[in-house]
């Protein structure tokens, strides 16, 4: 273990991440597998994107929607895992306390984004499903460049406060973070300082973001499956409750996890459940992600694999001439 390192003014400057305690041949076995499914997520996204950047038949609100998201997604793993799996592998696990912050802020800011991004591509499914004439009028390019940036830009604001908030948070030692990555609650455990309002400004800041947006993503759902059982034809009743079940499988997977990391009381005193349940959310839902809004829909994969074969092609014949 690293002896504790403070500045000129006694506060902490570095922060050494535990990660997770487990036999070498354990960690080994946790660095190939996460490195396996951040690679897959990596590749499947960066595909999407160019998928949809490649066929104008995808140049539609809801596939760009979708490509906003396949390049969240890429942002959101990257922000902690690279940094998991490097400590994962070495013998120093420490990380300025500026950078923890800074991951801490980029991390859930990505997580917020998300949310946002559920909630408005709930909203395109309502629209679709619900006012299908009027949707070309209401769901404009223009309106969903501006509902994109209004996820983008409402991921980074809505923790400005949190984030200014921690940085006036004193550290003096300890400065072991029992965690994989710089999260709220094992952050604030090791102020020297009473940070008991700090901790309720934040709990509330996050929690309006959970709740509001699935409460949202529930509304519009009902709304949808609503008119989706009043349907006459078996084909589409049955085609819009495949996308629907999708589609709500991917908030549950993510909302439900957050809920249980930062809506339950407690959750944060007991790390073990809160490493997992973190990794959850951080690593394994972007994954199911990747299958459940992307994979499943048809016109998506005949863009997939078009882009894919064309790719195919041209390495192809590009090892071709250099034979």
């Amino acid at each position: 273990m690293r002896t504790l390192e403070t500045n000129t003014s006694g506060s902490v400057s570095e922060f050494i991440l535990l990660g997770f305690l487990c036999l070498r041949d354990l960690q080994f076995f946790l660095f190939v597998l996460f490195s396996i499914i951040y690679f897959l997520i990596l590749m499947g996204n960066t595909t999407i994107i160019c998928a949809v950047w490649s066929s104008w038949k995808l140049y539609t609100p809801m596939y760009i929607l979708l490509a906003n998201f396949s390049f969240l997604e890429i942002c959101y793993v990257s922000s902690n895992v690279p940094k998991m799996l490097a400590n994962i592998i070495s013998q120093t696990t420490s990380i300025s306390s500026a950078g923890c912050l800074l991951q801490f802020y980029y991390f859930f800011s990505m997580g917020v984004a998300e949310s946002l991004f559920l909630s408005v591509m709930s909203f395109d499914q309502f629209l679709a499903i619900c006012r299908p004439l009027h949707y070309p009028i209401i769901m404009t390019r223009r309106l969903c460049v501006l509902l994109v940036v209004f996820c983008w830009a409402g991921g980074f604001l809505w923790l400005l406060t949190p984030l200014i908030l921690i940085f006036q948070v004193p550290f003096c030692g300890p400065n072991t973070v029992d965690h994989f990555l710089c999260d709220l609650a094992p952050l604030l455990a090791l102020s020297c300082a009473p940070v008991s309002g700090i901790r309720l400004i934040c709990g509330i800041v996050s929690s309006l973001i959970i709740f509001l947006t699935l409460l949202y993503i529930l509304g519009t759902y009902f709304c949808v499956l609503n008119v989706v059982l009043r349907m006459s034809s078996g084909s589409g009743r049955q085609k819009a409750l495949s996308t629907c079940a999708f589609h709500l499988a991917a908030v549950s997977l993510f909302c439900g996890s957050v809920m249980v990391m930062h809506g339950s009381p407690g959750s944060g005193e007991y790390p073990g459940i809160q490493k997992f349940v973190t990794l959850f959310y951080a690593l394994a839902t972007p994954f199911f992600n990747l299958v459940i809004y992307n994979f499943q829909n048809k016109d998506m994969e005949e863009a997939l694999i078009k882009f894919l074969s064309v790719l195919l092609k041209e390495i192809l014949k590009d090892s071709k001439s250099l034979i």
